[in-house]
């Protein structure tokens, strides 16, 4: 799920996970630029959905345009994207209903 390529600067505290969706129809590049030491640029396609780990105070932007040119049409704080909490929510519902048995399995039951 994070991305690898290119890692958070070496130290860096409190790291988030966030989602990024590119709701149009166009091809979009997002970049975050406002972090000293670190370079993070990724194409994203319409109706990708772009899940990355970035610093709270970082400034994604959304870039669109054609072949040769690209305007910087908006900027969203990282903050505003994080899903931490609801990828822990799930996870502590998993692991709560890993005890039950499986569903897909059937249960027999004696009819009377």
């Amino acid at each position: 799920m994070a991305q690898i390529f290119d890692p958070l600067p070496s130290g860096a505290p409190g790291h988030i996970l966030c989602c990024y969706v590119n709701a149009t129809s166009k091809i979009q590049v997002v970049r975050i630029t406002n972090i000293p030491n670190w370079y993070f640029e990724r194409v994203v396609f319409p109706g990708q959905r772009l899940v990355f780990e970035a610093l709270p105070e970082a400034q994604l932007e959304i870039h669109c345009g054609m072949m040769a040119s690209a305007i910087l049409a908006d900027t969203i704080p990282c903050d505003r994207l994080r899903i931490e909490s609801e990828l822990e929510a799930n996870f502590e519902i998993a692991v709560s209903t890993s005890d039950a048995p499986d569903s897909r399995e059937p249960v027999m039951t004696s009819v009377e």
